[in-house]
């Protein structure tokens, strides 16, 4: 099976550039790699300690596509599979001071369709997140929180109650996907799963019908 995971950082590291739409610009995506994905699978672990290092800008991005990036432009399909493309799932980043090379600390919302980071709030909240997820440490250690949200009702208008199963199952598929690009670069991450639903959801100022499924800690490994 050809790799596709990447390791390598680009020959210039990108800086974040905001344009007039006030979006931040991520780095392209990569699509070869040295780590194939039979690897990537059979070194992926859960682990709970990082490293006091920051990510790159580039890592980030690469992060943020294999969740919910772009892969089909003509048609509008992402990285992760979706019940009948309905794409229920809302990816918000949440970085620490100092915890992304170039990037200021704060919330943004993944936009897949400009593989953009859309600022939400300003500001190093990762003791606020911590307190809510149970204060589990390695939330409020890692330099970065990749948090999933769903809007339910885009599967359920279409499959009714089931439609809820199916998005379960998509964020579980978005897991798997950072936990894989997470290996392949090098980098380490957890499921956190316990936590008070409503305060992460006003933490990270998302609106009422994005629910939180899923929080990923994301860091170097030490």
């Amino acid at each position: 099976m050809e790799a596709i995971r990447i390791v390598h950082p680009p020959a210039e590291e990108e800086k974040a550039s905001t344009g007039e739409t006030g979006l931040v610009k991520l780095p392209p995506p990569r699509l070869k790699g040295q780590l194939t994905v039979e690897e990537a699978i059979a070194q992926r672990r859960s682990q709970r300690v990082y490293a006091e290092e920051p990510l790159k800008l580039w890592e980030l991005g690469q992060l943020l596509w294999a969740a919910q990036g772009i892969t089909d432009p003509k048609r509008g399909f992402r990285a992760a599979p979706s019940a009948g493309a309905t794409y229920p799932l809302e990816v918000y980043v949440m970085v620490s001071a100092g915890g992304v090379e170039d990037l200021n600390p704060g919330v943004y919302r993944y936009i897949p369709e400009q593989h953009s980071l859309q600022p939400i709030k300003a500001g190093d909240f990762s003791g606020e997140l911590c307190r809510a997820a149970l204060n589990q440490p390695w939330v409020e250690k890692a330099p970065v929180k990749i948090v999933i949200c769903a809007v339910f009702e885009r599967t359920t208008s279409r499959y009714g109650e089931r439609g809820v199963r199916y998005v379960y199952m998509e964020a579980g598929h978005v897991g798997e996907n950072l936990y894989l690009q997470a290996e392949a670069l090098g980098l380490a991450t957890v499921a956190v799963g316990a936590f008070h639903d409503d305060e992460v959801q006003k933490i990270l100022g998302a609106p009422g019908n994005h629910k939180p499924i899923y929080i990923y800690p994301v860091g170097r490994k030490p």
